[in-house]
């Protein structure tokens, strides 16, 4: 243990020449929110266009998924649901996004 605390300050640590990030060739989109409320209707709302909300209904949702997924495979979604609600109709949500192949889902939380 001595010689280790002599020794390890004039060890000389190696250099590590870290990858740098490239610039991204698309940004990122901002994301799109389903919010399920209290009646489990479901309401969308496009950040990227102003946080707009609309009541829409699960086909028009889809619908709307297709548009979207077409301009930008890799959009995200996040969804937030009224604390009330049962669990399935989020999932009922999950398993729609599923379906549309949407690869970014996130859960919508508030902290405290």
């Amino acid at each position: 243990l001595v010689i280790f605390m002599v020794t390890a300050p004039m060890m000389n640590p190696g250099q590590i020449d870290l990858p740098s990030v490239g610039k991204s060739a698309t940004p990122a989109a901002a994301p799109l929110e389903v919010m399920i409320k209290k009646d489990a209707t479901l309401v969308l709302r496009d950040h990227a266009r102003g946080g707009a909300e609309k009541p829409v209904s699960q086909d028009e949702l889809t619908a709307m998924l297709k548009q979207k997924l077409l301009k930008n495979p890799e959009q995200a979604v996040v969804i937030s649901a009224d604390k009330k609600i049962r669990y399935e109709e989020v999932i009922k949500v999950m398993d729609m996004l599923q379906q549309q192949n949407v690869k970014k889902v996130g859960l919508l939380i508030r902290t405290r």
